[in-house]
């Protein structure tokens, strides 16, 4: 398949690292939908940077299961069959405390609804989005699915709940989603990101699990 009869859905696009490989894809020669959970004018903007036609943006929650099923049944309608998906859509240590770099939030200190809210986003929106793509995936016999992840210092980091715990799970479903997937053609990687970005990050090292990206 050429790339440009491939589809990528990147989540979490509108700024940032997601906004870079939405770009990086759609210049590629992808055909790239694009997520965020509010902020639309964030989105047109990356849209008007890529190649005229090769963006489509769409408000979608990925905590959301049912966010999730019309954004993977809306793209499919617009664009395609979805071929790569990257789950970069997430919630950091600014939804606990804006100086979470410099006064750690203690577990106990921590609202339960923001931590439901960070694992919703982190944790099960990928589930919820691999889930709605790999059947279409395993079928046509080639896919691609890229969870962003953080390396291990971060999830062990002082006052990084519930960020760490939730890049751990993160971890784990690449591993064993990887393994599900073994001799359908479909591979499930994760990335760590690091170098220059606009989103707050520490120096990481890129690691994937079985199998290459494209």
């Amino acid at each position: 398949m050429a790339t440009h009869d491939k589809v990528a859905l990147v989540t979490g696009a509108g700024r940032g690292l997601g906004r870079a490989m939405a770009l990086g894809l759609s210049r590629a020669g992808f055909r790239v939908a694009i997520t965020a959970a509010r902020n639309r004018a964030e989105l047109e903007a990356v849209a008007r940077e890529a190649p005229p036609g090769q963006v489509y943006p769409v408000i979608s929650d990925a905590s959301r299961e049912s966010d999730c099923a019309a954004l993977v049944s809306e793209v499919q309608q617009q664009l395609g069959p979805v071929n790569v998906l990257v789950n970069n859509a997430g919630r950091g240590m600014r939804s606990v405390s804006e100086r979470f770099m410099v006064e750690p939030t203690r577990f106990w200190e921590t609202d339960p609804e923001t931590w439901r809210m960070v694992i919703d986003t982190n944790v099960n929106g990928p589930f919820f989005l691999a889930r709605a793509v790999t059947p279409g995936m395993i079928s046509r016999g080639w896919g691609r699915i890229i969870n962003i992840s953080a390396n291990h210092e971060t999830m062990r980091r002082v006052g990084f709940s519930p960020y760490g715990p939730s890049k751990a799970a993160l971890e784990s479903e690449t591993i064993i989603w990887s393994q599900d997937l073994a001799g359908t053609g479909v591979t499930v990687n994760d990335l760590l990101p690091g170098g220059a970005s606009l989103t707050v990050c520490f120096p990481m090292k890129s690691r994937q699990h079985y199998g290459r990206y494209y």
